[in-house]
Parts: C-alpha cells; sequence; structure tokens
C-alpha cells in the first residue's frame, strides 16, 4: 500500500473514534458518581474523593505520586539485578513516561519486573499526563473557580475506565495479528514472554519501551503490517481524541477543531518529506534496493517505517519499528524537526495538549498584540502572569537538551563516555548524540541505535535530564492553570479574536516552527544537515 493509502486508513480509524471517544472521556471526567472498584480504591489509599485541589494541591498530589512509583519500581529493578546508575535511569524513565531503555530487555528483566513494574508505570505515568490536561481544561472552562479537581479521582477513573478499557481490547487484536503472549521460558531462539499485554498499554499510553531490544521492529512485537498500522492508531488516538474532549468540555468543539488541524498540518509537514527523502536515497545500495532500506524491515516497507516513524517522534512514544540511526541524514533530520517542534503532532496522551495549549496562549498574545486588541481565549482574559509561565515553559526542552549536551561534552568523565560510545564517526556520530539528548529532554525515549548510552555518567545525566524534562512543564502547566482559573472572563465573547479559524491555524502552525527549529539549526549545520548536503 501507498503512503497515502496507509495515511487515510490510519486517518479513517480515528475520524470514526474521534467523536465517540472524545465524548465518553469528557464525560469519564466531569461524571460526579464514583464506581464501586474506585470506592474501595481511594479508601485503599485513603484518598478523599470530594475534596477540590487547587494548583498547589494537585502539583503536589503528583508529585508525591511519582515520587512513590519511583521508588517502588527502582526497589523493584534493583531486586532484580539492575544496576544502581542503570535502575535509576530506567525507573527515572518509565515513571517520567519516556521510557528509554539503556539494556536488552529479553535478556535483562524478568517477567514480574516487566508486568509489576514497567507496564505499572506505562498505565499510571499516561495517565498522570491526561490528568495535568485534564486539570488544565478544567481551568479554562471555569469561571473564577480555583479548583483544578480531585487528582486520585482523576488518576483512578484515567486507569480505569479510559486506560484499561482500550489496552484490553488493543491487546486482543494484536494477538490476532500473532502478537506473542505467553509465560514460556525464552530461548535464544524464541524469546517468548506476555508481550501483547504490554504492547498494547506502551503504545496507547504513548510510551514506548519495547518488551524486546528491537523493539516494535521485532516479529514477535510487531509482526504484520496490519499489527504496524494498528500500533500507529494506538500511539495517534488519545492524543488526537483528547481534542475532543477539550472542545466538550469548554463547549466549544470549534476550539478542538482548529487544534486538531494544527497537529494535522504539524504532522503531514514531517511525514511527507521524511517519506520523500527515504524513497529517493541516495547512494548505489538505495538505488539498487528501490529506497532506503537500511534499518528497516521488509514487512513494513518505507512506507509502513516512515509513518510509524513520524507517529513515534511526535508523540512522546519513543517505540521504533527501524532503526532511526541507518534513515538517511535528511530523513533522521526530520526524525529530530519533529521532537523539537514540542512534540505537539499530536503530542502525547495528554501532554500533547497541554503542550499545544502553552503554544496557543503565545499565539493569541502575539495576535492580539499585532491587532490591538485585548488577549482572550474562550472567554479567559490573558494577562502578563499567563505570559511569563509559558515563556519559560517553551525555554524548558532546549535549555535541557542543548545544556545538558554542552554539561556532557564538558565534563571529561561523561566526555569520554560519549566518544566511547558513539557508533560513528564525524557528522552521523554527532547526530546520534545530538538525538539522544533532545529525545531525553521532550521524553520521547527513542535512539540513533549507533549510540550506546549505558555508562554511569550518562544513566545519571540523562536521567536527571528526562526528570526535569518531565516535571518542570508539569508545573508550569498547573502553575498556568490555577493562572487561568482564577483569571478574568471577558465581559463579550463578541470581541473575542476568531481564533477557530484557518488563518489562525496558519499563524499558529508557523509560529510553533518559528519558535522551535530556530534554536537548533546551528547544531543542525553540524550535524544531519552536513552529512546529508556532503556531495
Amino acid at each position: 500500500m501507498n503512503a497515502a493509502g496507509n495515511l487515510l486508513l490510519v486517518a479513517a480509524a480515528i475520524a470514526v473514534l474521534y467523536r465517540p471517544l472524545g465524548d465518553y472521556m469528557a464525560w469519564v471526567y466531569t461524571a460526579s458518581g464514583h464506581l464501586r472498584t474506585e470506592r474501595w480504591i481511594y479508601r485503599l489509599i485513603s484518598a478523599k474523593p470530594e475534596q477540590q485541589h487547587s494548583w498547589r494541591g494537585y502539583l503536589g498530589a503528583v508529585f508525591s505520586f511519582s515520587l512513590a512509583g519511583f521508588i517502588l519500581l527502582y526497589a523493584v529493578l534493583a531486586f532484580d539485578g539492575m544496576g544502581p546508575d542503570l535502575a535509576f535511569n530506567t525507573a527515572v524513565s518509565f515513571v517520567a513516561n519516556t521510557n528509554w531503555q539503556s539494556y536488552v530487555p529479553e535478556q535483562s528483566i524478568s517477567y514480574v519486573a516487566q508486568m509489576a513494574g514497567l507496564s505499572v508505570q506505562n498505565f499510571v505515568s499516561a495517565a498522570v499526563s491526561m490528568c495535568v490536561a485534564v486539570a488544565l481544561i478544567r481551568a479554562i472552562a471555569a469561571h473564577r473557580a480555583a479548583a483544578l479537581g480531585n487528582f486520585w479521582v482523576d488518576l483512578v477513573r484515567t486507569n480505569l475506565r479510559i486506560l484499561l478499557p482500550l489496552s484490553i481490547v488493543f491487546a486482543v487484536l494484536l494477538l490476532a495479528c500473532g502478537v506473542v503472549q505467553n509465560f514460556t521460558e525464552s530461548t535464544a531462539l524464541l524469546p517468548g514472554g506476555p508481550v501483547a499485554s504490554q504492547e498494547s498499554i506502551k503504545m496507547l499510553g504513548t510510551n514506548g519501551g519495547g518488551f524486546y531490544n528491537a523493539n516494535s521492529a521485532h516479529p514477535f512485537e510487531n509482526p504484520t503490517p496490519i499489527s504496524n498500522l494498528m500500533q500507529v492508531l494506538m500511539l495517534l488516538l488519545i492524543p488526537f481524541t483528547l481534542l475532543r474532549t477539550f472542545g466538550t468540555m469548554v463547549s466549544d468543539q470549534r476550539a478542538g477543531y482548529a487544534l486538531l488541524l494544527t497537529m494535522s498540518v504539524l504532522f503531514l509537514l514531517v511525514y511527507l518529506p521524511l517519506t520523500y527523502f527515504e524513497l529517493h536515497g541516495s547512494g548505489t545500495a538505495p538505488q539498487l534496493a528501490g529506497a532506503a532500506m537500511e534499518g528497516k524491515e521488509q514487512r513494513f516497507g518505507i512506507i509502513g517505517s516512515t509513518l510509524f516513524a513520524t507517529a513515534t517522534t511526535g508523540t512522546t512514544g519513543g517505540a521504533v519499528n527501524s532503526m532511526h540511526g541507518s534513515y538517511t541524514a535528511l530523513g533522521g533530520l526530520m526524525l529530530m524537526v519533529d521532537m523539537v517542534l514540542g512534540e505537539v503532532a499530536p503530542g502525547g496522551a495528554g501532554s500533547g495538549l497541554y503542550a499545544v495549549l502553552v503554544l496557543v496562549v503565545i499565539a493569541v498574545f502575539v495576535t492580539a498584540l499585532l491587532l490591538g486588541r485585548t488577549p482572550v481565549y474562550l472567554g479567559k482574559q490573558l494577562g502578563t502572569r499567563e505570559l511569563k509561565l509559558v515563556s519559560i515553559a517553551i525555554l524548558i526542552m532546549p535549555v535541557l537538551s542543548l545544556g545538558g549536551m554542552a554539561l556532557a561534552s564538558a565534563l571529561p568523565y561523561t566526555r569520554a563516555e560519549i566518544i566511547a560510545g558513539m557508533g560513528n564517526p564525524g557528522s552521523h556520530g554527532f547526530s546520534e548524540v545530538l538525538y539522544a539528548f533532545i529525545s531525553a529532554a521532550i521524553n520521547n525515549g527513542s535512539a540513533f541505535a549507533g549510540f550506546s548510552a549505558n555508562t554511569p555518567g550518562l544513566n545519571t545525566l540523562l536521567g536527571l535530564i528526562i526528570l526535569a524534562g518531565r516535571f518542570a512543564p508539569i508545573s508550569i502547566v498547573l502553575a498556568l492553570a490555577g493562572a487561568l482559573a482564577t483569571a478574568e472572563r471577558a465581559s463579550s465573547r463578541s470581541a473575542e479574536l476568531p481564533l477557530h479559524r484557518p488563518q489562525f491555524v496558519g499563524f499558529l502552525v508557523s509560529l510553533i516552527m518559528f519558535i522551535a527549529v530556530p534554536t537548533f539549526i546551528p547544531l543542525f549545520l553540524v550535524g544531519p544537515l552536513a552529512e546529508g548536503l556532503m556531495p
């Protein structure tokens, strides 16, 4: 099937599920009643479901829950035999919905650790992102109410009512496609395991950590072109349908459709050139093969590989069905661009929505400034406090990725580890390192396969970058939610800017590109552009 056919199939599936799933999630987060199972859980964790949290209370609950998850997961991995620095990196990575893996899963981790440790975090780390997004939506929809909801209620509902049912359905579908699900002891030739159950939540929660080292390139994890398209659908499903949830909860579907169009345009701006570069790879081997097939599975081909790669770098997925380090230089550049956009094409489950809303606030300010109007978004007047918060938010990823890379290069110990871990010299080796630090800072978790970061210094440094890349934006977003919840409402909606029209969508897309890409151009010139444009 050609590129358009694959894309249309995934788009059609999302279009069919967009309204029912989006409205269902809106109902989940606004329903007043609690299920009996949920009440049992509240009693077990001593939560008070009727209590409403301010933004500080919500943030404190997020921090305390994530800290407890990190401690428990670290203990599970350490008991399983993982070294201290690697256990730290892995625990931080899975708690932060990044799933960076510096180890060979089928050789390093037991089934118990996979299921009781990593799979649990696949659920709850995705749920935390969705809870933060919903808290921001409530703030936009609120009428001078300081409360953002109850984190524990949102967390339990997200897992029990959304992620668990969806993961069961897709696990069964993956089983039907041939994905492995057993407890057979792995051998050198037949590595078994409970794969389908982990694969479904890995993709639905935009987690990305593979049961096998080859991730979704492994035939037991992603056996057919049909399972491949299903995994792409799972990566994109919640990030896109949450836009319907947003429109329903703020009582303005036009706002949701504007964000949907923005994310779709950004997705295509990466997918189309990426596919072109891989189909027209230069060199003798690509010409003989008909395309740049190095590092790609024949059962997926170029089209199935680039669609998956665009989806996984456009979300916080990080899963791979092809080796990104083997892409053409300009193809690899497009994957890095997809991440530096802030992963808003469409972004992770929950994190994509709150990331794009941060950029919307900036776009509204700039638009209002150009037109001499009051900055208002969905009835809420935006002030200097909101502008300061979003200005800090957009600096977090470049500071962490470029600052972390500079620090690692300046310290003799980590610099030696980087040089030893680079699989290739010159521009491509530089691209490997750059990709790793961008991936960690944006909580993606994928890597150029030639770079080995499993060393004490890099495990620790990348773990700290992942930690900051997760919780610094969440802190800013919840502070923004607190400001918006109590913000003055505009006296008249008739004076608002027409932010649902194509002109604003085009401006928002341009603004995102302008904010994200120029900062990294000097490094792209040294890395992928130098490699791709060399004669």
